[in-house]
């Protein structure tokens, strides 16, 4: 009785918690979904799937235990105008670097790709936010998203196609990976992000499978802004 669900959190956990942290940016809120999920899908047992259902059916319990302690009325917690101020309204910071090494350097880059684009996405509305991590983050494809969360493939398309609107239109003019001419770069912004404490800080660091490369089947991290942005 207890074996399949040991195997769905050894294999699944790390998915799990990583969707519902790109959807909450609240690591302890991610913790507690896992738990509450987990805890659910063994009440429920009878009904597991087998592969490969089983682990969209266990994203869309997360997706229901979100929207049940998070996610009603909840509005992004972060806005466009908010992250332009947090990143880009003071001049570059070049004595926050000096002191780094190129390891240390490399990390915080990568960081603070990551952490701008979540902080992106955590800009759109919920249902908007959910259905792009879904696709671009987890790669579900547009019928298996839909079922996720118990609506028409339509109607999930047009959720994403607005999230991905809103992206665009943010990025499209200022972040360097979408177009190189842009004036906002990683390697220009990294003094003023670790300054103002948006990288080097646990809400803003992925979970510890990411942060060492050890991404699961089929996800994708954020480090080219341009491939969610079209």
């Amino acid at each position: 009785m207890l074996e399949p669900i040991r195997q769905a959190i050894e294999n699944y956990w790390r998915r799990v918690f990583n969707f519902a942290f790109r959807v909450t940016l609240d690591r302890e809120l991610a913790r507690k979904t896992v738990e509450e999920t987990y805890l659910r899908a063994y009440v429920g047992i009878e009904k597991m799937p087998v592969e490969p259902k089983l682990e969209p059916w266990l994203i869309r319990i997360a997706q229901h235990v979100l929207e049940k302690r998070a996610m009603p009325g909840r509005g992004p917690d972060v806005s466009f105008e908010l992250l332009d101020e947090k990143l880009r309204s003071e001049p570059t910071r070049t004595d926050v670097v000096k002191s780094l090494s190129q390891p240390q350097r490399n990390f915080y880059l990568w960081e603070l790709k990551q952490g701008c684009m979540t902080s992106v996405v955590n800009c759109l509305p919920p249902g908007e936010r959910v259905a792009f991590v879904l696709n671009a983050v987890l790669g579900y494809n547009e019928d298996t998203a839909a079922a996720v969360l118990g609506i028409s493939t339509s109607a999930f398309k047009v959720r994403l196609s607005r999230a991905r609107k809103k992206i665009s239109d943010y990025l499209a003019p200022r972040c360097e990976h979408v177009d190189p001419r842009n004036p906002c770069r990683c390697p220009s912004r990294l003094g003023v992000a670790l300054n103002r404490g948006f990288v080097g800080r646990t809400i803003f660091r992925l979970s510890e499978q990411l942060r060492r490369g050890e991404k699961q089947r089929g996800e994708r991290d954020y480090a080219n802004g341009a491939d969610f942005a079209h």
